[in-house]
């Protein structure tokens, strides 16, 4: 008995058995809110990001219809977040940044492309203040592009004036838009693109290597755009578009780590643009 117990074999089972144990016990994560608040809730280490979230949704009260277009993001780079897939592990993703020097590298973030459905969430007191945060954020980042409109932006960036705030934001341009990193791109031989994704359409901003923007843009329609794949082995994302039918489809592939949400951003877009064919 004492062999059977001392064997390689066995001492893993004991092993996985106390890990099966430990993921079940209750944890803390603190969670950054997109009007900069920091929620924390209790989770067992192995709860999925859909489980995370719905814990993050029941804590501050959110409702159901406004928390189908936020979600849990994880802050990976300077400026940037990434969605979590429903079935990651918020916990995993914790331990693995604890040394960070920021209280957290979990966030809320929204979701949701669509400026109808937006404007849907004005009576929802709690989305519009956290729509404001996250436009003031991305007036900071240069993602909206406020030029001459920038100092009357800052005159109203204070949440009791939000609505003016949201009303001149949303006439700018890159309102709404998910900026990536900038990455490699088989379109340029030299160079970066900075991929910048709304409803309105796909940009590609030409760059340096070190991100700094060049002159030249290319923008698709979504009607253009044909289909789009994730190749997982290579880690880059795939589109395949067409401008007019007295051209062939090609190709064009994106060389970034994040393509796995760059995916999510076209198949939410296309399930948008539906609901206002369907007036929904």
């Amino acid at each position: 008995v004492r062999v059977i117990a001392e064997s390689d074999i066995m001492q893993e089972f004991l092993t996985d058995t106390d890990d099966q144990q430990g993921n079940i016990s209750p944890v803390d994560l603190k969670i950054l809110l997109p009007d900069r608040e920091i929620v924390t809730v209790t989770a067992r280490k192995n709860s999925t990001a859909d489980q995370v979230y719905a814990c993050v949704v029941e804590k501050i009260q959110m409702s159901k219809n406004t928390a189908q277009y936020f979600y849990l993001f994880e802050i990976v780079e300077y400026n940037f977040e990434r969605k979590l897939q429903p079935t990651e592990l918020p916990h995993h993703l914790y331990i693995q940044n604890y040394s960070t020097a920021s209280a957290t590298c979990l966030c809320v973030r929204k979701v949701l492309f669509s400026l109808r459905a937006e404007l849907a969430l004005a009576a929802d007191e709690q989305a519009m203040q956290y729509i404001f945060w996250l436009a003031v954020d991305a007036v900071d980042r240069g993602h909206i592009r406020a030029d001459d409109r920038l100092y009357q932006l800052k005159a109203l960036q204070d949440s009791s004036r939000k609505n003016e705030y949201l009303a001149l934001a949303r006439e700018l341009p890159g309102y709404g838009e998910v900026v990536f990193p900038h990455c490699g791109c088989d379109s340029r031989k030299e160079g970066h693109i900075i991929a910048c994704i709304g409803i309105n359409g796909f940009r590609l901003l030409a760059c340096r290597n070190d991100g700094s923007l060049e002159s030249q843009v290319v923008e698709f329609a979504w009607s253009h755009i044909k289909q789009w794949q994730l190749d997982k082995e290579g880690m880059l994302f795939c589109f395949q578009y067409q401008r007019s039918s007295n051209t062939n489809p090609r190709w064009v592939k994106i060389f970034t780590p994040y393509f796995t949400y760059m995916g999510d951003c076209f198949d939410r877009i296309q399930e948008e643009r539906k609901w206002s064919d369907t007036g929904e």
